[in-house]
């Protein structure tokens, strides 16, 4: 009996977990102001504008991942420290 309540409870705090990560629209805390437009730019961006992700700041992966160990080429740029 001990097992059953303690998986309920479990399961129970489980859920209440879920359902917190409610989306709604970003707004700016009370008593305080978006930032002013940027400058030559007439409108002002939103907060859901403001926490976008520009596409130069996360690119995506354009290479493919090596799966196994390979034999390196020669790199000419590869060069001992001068002493």
């Amino acid at each position: 009996m001990n097992i059953s309540r303690t998986a309920f409870v479990i399961v129970l705090a489980g859920l209440t977990l879920a359902g917190c990560g409610n989306k709604r629209e970003l707004r700016p805390v009370a008593g305080q102001a978006l930032p002013p437009a940027p400058y030559g730019r007439d409108d002002r961006p939103t907060a859901d504008d403001l926490v976008k992700l520009p596409t130069q700041a996360g690119p995506e992966r354009s290479i493919e991942l090596r799966r196994r160990s390979e034999a390196r080429e020669d790199d000419p740029f590869d060069l001992p420290p001068e002493h």
